[in-house]
């Protein structure tokens, strides 16, 4: 709902950051492969509703980094805030490449493309540590309504 209601009304020279794809790195790290990957695939549909993008192409995305995202700190990389912060910095990226090559393609020149995408990715990772801290939030409370198994 930030999404969509919020920022687009927090513009810096015209930019709007995008937050749904760190809340799904932020999931993905926190809670893992299947977690990334469902609220991946619910994020990839509101970006898509709300961003007017082609259908599917956040969704195949985010699901993507999500699913990703989660079997690396599964496996490999720890669940930190640095491990986070570079997947945000990842998926963002991604994000922007899939969100250039359309318009490229239909004649805008590079530089102009680059810069914007350039100044969106690090608009958007300003609010990577409140969104960490709201999934971390949602994790200890998760955490809490878990039962133990004690007796």
């Amino acid at each position: 709902m930030f999404q969509d209601m919020i920022f687009p009304y927090i513009r810096i020279a015209g930019l709007s950051p995008l937050i749904l794809p760190l809340v799904v790195a932020g999931v993905a790290v926190s809670q893992g492969r299947l977690a990334g990957g469902i609220v991946g695939i619910f994020a990839g549909i509101m970006c898509d509703l709300s961003l007017n993008e082609p259908v599917g192409l956040f969704v195949v995305l985010l699901t993507f980094s999500g699913l990703l995202i989660g079997t690396l700190a599964d496996s490999i990389v720890s669940r930190s805030f640095a491990a986070y912060f570079l997947f945000c910095v990842g998926v963002l990226v991604l994000v922007a490449i899939a969100q250039i090559i359309p318009i490229y393609l239909s004649g805008v020149f590079p530089n102009e493309l680059i810069m914007t995408a350039v100044w969106q990715t690090v608009y958007s990772l300003v609010f990577s540590v409140p969104v960490w801290f709201f999934v971390k939030g949602i994790e200890r409370r998760i955490d809490r309504a878990m039962p133990t198994g004690k007796a």
